[in-house]
Parts: C-alpha cells; structure tokens; sequence
C-alpha cells in the first residue's frame, strides 16, 4: 500500500513538473509570436541586423545586475566549454533572429507562418541526428494534427487559398533559420549545470552580440540605418524584455526540463498567438476557423505530449 502510495505521489510530481515545464515553453512561444508580429510591422523603418543587435543589447543591460553575481567563480565553465558556449551564442542569439528579421522583409506573414509550423519536424529530425532519439507514432500523428491546424488558420478556412500562396527567396532564409534553431535547442540542454539559467543566458547573449556586430556594423555603414521614434523604441524595449530574456529563459528551462524533442512540438503555439494577436492588435474579426484551427492544434499537442493533468 506504502508502495503504490509512493509511486503516485512520484508520478504526480512529474506530472506537475511537465506541467510546469509546458506552461513556461508556451509562454516562450507567445512571446515570439508577438516578436514575429512587432518584427513585421517596423521592418520598413527598422533593418533587421540593428533590430537583432538592439534588442539583444537592452537583453544584456536587463541581465547583468542579475546574472554578474552568479557567475562569481565560474567563469572558468565558460573556458572549459567555449566550444558550446559558442555554437549556441552564435545560434540561438546571433544567426537566428536576424535572419527570420531578413526573411520578414521579402515574405509575408503567412508563408512565414507556414515555414514556422515546419519546426517540430525539423526539431525531430535534428534530435534524431545528433541524439539518436526517435519520435513514436502518437508524435507524429500530434505533429500532422498541428500543422492541419496551422494550415487551417493561415487558410481562413477555406483550403483552395492554398493554391494562391507564392514562395520566394524570402521563405527560403527563414526556412534556413529552421535547423539553426533547432540545433541551438538540442545543444542548449548540455550547459553546465553548475551554471544557472540566468548567468548562461547572459554569457550567450555576450557571445551573440560579438558575433552580430560585424555585421550590424556593415548594415549601418552600406545598406541602411533604423529611423529611430517613440513608438519603435516602445517596440524593441518591449522585443527585448519578453522575446530575448523571458522566451530564452523559458524556453532553455522548458527544454531543460523536457528535452528538445518534446519541447518543439509547443511551436505550432506560435502561429496559432499570432492568428490572436491580429485580432486582438489590428482589430480583425475573429472567425470560427481561427477557434477550430486552436482547438486542433491544442488537440495535436496533448496527443504528442500524452500529458496527463492529475
């Protein structure tokens, strides 16, 4: 009786830690979908690189009075395991956002939408790769139901608009971010454990930054300058607090809890924001396709994830 006691106590506090675990990367996922939907609107007055560089600045500012006192005495981590701590400060924070920034220029929200519903098969493929990990087949059929779901939403419902969409080199770098992303959430569950979340993430961000300035350097110089207003500083303080250092936080603690396998199938979450952030943000009617498009992609996921809430 003691036994069986103990093992559902066990198997409530794992349920509770998934729990934990999927609030915090659904979190993260809102908050990128909102970047996605800011990251459109100041495009025209915005360059993507500055966008990138800028935001991750103000993530370092917001970071450093938090993380330097945690990283006392373990700077030798970052030494021991430079090679990590470069592959994801150059991934996760200096490739990765402004190259969806430089996608966002030449292609639309909705074929945007499309390639980042992708996500979860290509987190799959890439944990398969490095980790050896399969996906079961309850996963994949989650997966399918997900991206129906997608498609349901970026449709409006009626699917011969399908036909009507058009690809171009645009969706080409964005589907390019795809792998980057992915191979930053499988590494970023080997940082050292005797570094929290908090200093890590500042460490990669420093990393992030010396790798985009270069290039933001050369975007300032040859290609164009940020048209600078109260509205854009609002956007990208805004991008910086919730995008760069809560989705990061959250998604790393998520992944750390769950694996990264696990974790990517909570990105269809992110279409699904952006569909009700339009219509919450630009005042669009809210249509059934867009409740039955949430429904079967919330469906799909606790298929995938088999998550039970005790």
């Amino acid at each position: 009786m003691a036994a069986t006691v103990g093992t559902g106590t066990v198997q409530r506090g794992q349920g509770r830690r998934a729990v934990y675990a999927y609030l915090l990367l659904i979190s993260a996922n809102f908050f990128w979908a909102t970047n996605w939907v800011i990251g459109r609107g100041i495009h025209t007055v915005f360059p993507p690189v500055a966008l990138s560089f800028f935001r991750w600045t103000l993530a370092a500012l917001i970071l450093a009075p938090f993380a330097l006192p945690r990283l006392r005495g373990r700077w030798h981590l970052v030494r021991t395991h430079w090679w990590l701590f470069l592959i994801l400060g150059a991934t996760g924070v200096a490739t990765f956002q402004a190259i969806i920034y430089v996608g966002l220029n030449y292609t639309t929200a909705v074929n945007a939408t499309i390639l980042n519903a992708a996500t979860p098969l290509v987190m799959v493929l890439m944990v398969w790769a490095i980790d050896g990990q399969e996906a079961t087949r309850r996963q994949w059929l989650g997966m399918a139901l997900t991206f129906l779901g997608v498609m349901l939403i970026v449709s409006r419902g009626e699917w011969q608009n399908l036909r009507h969409l058009r690809f171009n080199g645009g969706d080409l770098i964005i589907f390019l971010s795809l792998p980057i992303w992915s191979l930053y959430s499988v590494l970023v569950n080997r940082r050292p454990r005797e570094m929290d979340g908090i200093g890590f993430a500042f460490v990669l961000t420093l990393i992030g930054l010396t790798a985009l300035s270069p290039c933001f350097a050369y975007e300032e110089i040859f290609v164009r300058t940020p048209i600078w207003s109260w509205n854009v500083i609002a956007a990208v303080i805004y991008i910086a607090a919730s995008s760069s250092v809560l989705g990061y936080l959250f998604w790393n603690r998520g992944v750390e809890l769950l694996g990264a396998n696990r974790a990517g199938f909570t990105y269809p979450f992110q279409p699904a924001f952006t569909a009700l952030l339009a219509v919450f943000l630009l005042g669009e009617p809210f249509r059934p396709y867009n409740g039955l498009g949430f429904g079967i992609i919330l469906f799909g996921w606790l298929l995938t994830t088999g998550l039970q809430i005790p």
